[in-house]
């Protein structure tokens, strides 16, 4: 396939993502460019409409049995632990961290800034970092765009870092099975790994704006 066109962009952008990164970074690309790279990757089709067809794999919903927060210092006493807010030991999210980043590190990669809440007051800034076009499609649809002024100085609060291809091993990464989503809130990070279902990092950001808007943001 033909190497599709790359905006230049600093790696020290990424630099509090922990990411050692090649220089095959696509920063804030258009839709007709992610569907047209989705498609000559194998990654997808189009239909007899022209929308674009994509098979997630194994996961076709989310997996909320394998959906994690970090219990630390912020939110051992402010999260309701149960069977929906499951704890995890924070040694378990740097371990995942350290191998995902290892991962990533000679990988095409698509990145996206954009933010959640229209109002500024409430405005939360998001880096998405994905391994394929397709994720960041829907990152471009489901979350605000800024506009390009906005970009020159835009500055992340969270970084959501999502990997279909890495899978965890359960049997020495505290997770349940090979998929994970966990939020860290001291580090301001989501991991997602093991599946391709992209509602997963829609569910990770709400679950953040659900603690911080009113835990953090009240007014």
């Amino acid at each position: 396939m033909a190497v599709p066109t790359m905006l230049a962009v600093p790696k020290s952008a990424f630099i509090n993502a922990g990411l050692k990164l090649s220089e095959l970074i696509h920063y804030q690309l258009q839709p007709t460019e992610l569907i047209n790279q989705t498609v000559a990757l194998g990654q997808g089709s189009l239909s007899d409409t022209g929308a674009l067809v994509i098979n997630t794999g194994e996961f076709s919903g989310r997996s909320p049995d394998d959906k994690f927060i970090v219990k630390d210092n912020i939110t051992s006493n402010t999260v309701n632990w149960n069977n929906f807010n499951i704890p995890i030991e924070a040694s378990y999210y740097h371990q995942l961290y350290a191998k995902m980043m290892a991962y990533l590190a000679t990988k095409e990669i698509w990145v996206r800034d954009c933010y959640a809440c229209a109002d500024p007051a409430y405005r939360l800034n998001i880096r998405v970092i994905n391994e394929h076009p397709w994720n960041n499609l829907f990152v471009y649809n489901m979350f605000l765009r800024p506009e390009e002024n906005e970009l020159e100085n835009f500055v992340p609060e969270w970084q959501l870092i999502q990997v279909p291809g890495f899978f965890a091993n359960p049997l020495v990464d505290g997770t349940r099975q090979h998929n994970f989503a966990i939020i860290n809130f001291t580090e301001k990070v989501i991991l997602i790994g093991g599946t391709g279902y992209t509602g997963e990092m829609k569910k990770g950001i709400f679950s953040v704006l659900n603690y911080i808007l009113p835990h953090d943001k009240r007014y």
